[in-house]
């Protein structure tokens, strides 16, 4: 990509990792209900998932092109469908720890979050086919960039814990409350993901 695309590019990479989507609310959910460290756990997940899906899509970007843009909607649903079953889980936990609770985070949850994540999979897709692939067919330049977009998305999940982890104890006694509004914005996701396919 051209020099002077770079600030665009950051600007893109910026923006779309730090809005609201199924891992940064997973994040500052983790963090409002169980505290920093077993969101960390949940965050390790996010970034190796990230980082799976980052690879894949420089593989299928190099490979494939647009054709896998038809096989999106179907990732849309199952992604959906995965976010909406966080969404009850979170609706049904018990009060307590996060030994007790069997949705709890760790690193298979964040794993499973990304690796489901629609938004994810369209961000680095259109971040390889937008800023890469109109001005070279490398490979390795490909992968470099694939390899810079795992720092984009995770970083900004930490920014969601961490301020998870700060509010934890100003809405501990409301925790049913967060509780409902984490889910209804998981919901919304899920249904963002389907609703205009």
């Amino acid at each position: 990509m051209p020099s002077s695309l770079i600030p665009a590019f950051l600007i893109y990479c910026y923006v779309c990792a730090i809005t609201p989507g199924p891992a940064n609310l997973c994040s500052l959910s983790a963090a409002l209900r169980y505290g920093k460290g077993p969101a960390l756990r949940q965050w390790r997940g996010l970034f190796t998932g990230f980082f799976i899906v980052s690879m894949a899509s420089v593989a299928a970007t190099y490979l494939l092109g647009t054709v896998l843009d038809r096989y999106v909607g179907v990732l849309s649903w199952v992604g959906a469908a995965y976010i909406l079953w966080m969404a009850w889980h979170m609706l049904r936990a018990p009060g307590g720890g996060a030994d007790r609770d069997p949705a709890a985070p760790c690193f298979r949850t964040g794993l499973l979050v990304q690796l489901t994540n629609v938004k994810i999979m369209v961000f680095c897709m259109t971040a390889l086919a937008s800023y890469v692939l109109p001005y070279t067919r490398s490979f390795w330049r490909l992968l470099a960039v694939g390899l810079f977009l795992p720092f984009t998305g995770p970083v900004c999940n930490l920014v969601w814990l961490f301020a998870g982890a700060s509010l934890q104890k100003l809405l501990a006694g409301h925790r049913r409350a967060v509780d409902i509004v984490m889910a209804a914005a998981l919901a919304l996701c899920a249904v963002s993901l389907v609703w205009p396919h």
